[in-house]
């Protein structure tokens, strides 16, 4: 995880944390990662698409199976992560630093999500 970053977790498997800029940052969580197996491809919502909390915005998807990714919360896709796109596996070695998405969206809905403890306690 990012040094001083505080996450927060769908039910869905995605986590968001706030970046310096103010946007948020969207990944797939440790588990979700773990779940699907060896990442070979991620189809991410496009830039300047508005997402809703907690519905599809996405595809991954790995050599076992296909994923949808679900948006921890409501906003605008500002930028989305090429390094990701280009390296998936990355996702597979680092869940919590490797994003998918940067999200504009203010902190409305993020009282819906859920913190570390509350989340692997539901695993």
């Amino acid at each position: 995880m990012l040094t001083g970053v505080k996450y927060f977790f769908s039910k869905d498997h995605t986590w968001a944390a706030q970046s310096g800029d103010g946007t948020w940052l969207v990944g797939i969580t440790d588990y979700a990662q773990n779940m699907l197996g060896d990442v070979v491809f991620i189809d991410p919502p496009k830039v300047g698409q508005a997402v809703e909390q907690f519905t599809v915005c996405g595809l991954i998807e790995s050599v076992k199976t296909g994923s949808d990714i679900y948006a921890p919360l409501s906003g605008v896709v500002q930028v989305v992560n090429e390094e990701a796109l280009s390296s998936p596996e990355k996702v597979n070695d680092h869940p919590y630093t490797t994003w998918l998405f940067k999200l504009g969206a203010d902190a409305s809905g993020i009282e819906s999500l859920l913190d570390q403890a509350v989340y692997e306690a539901e695993l």
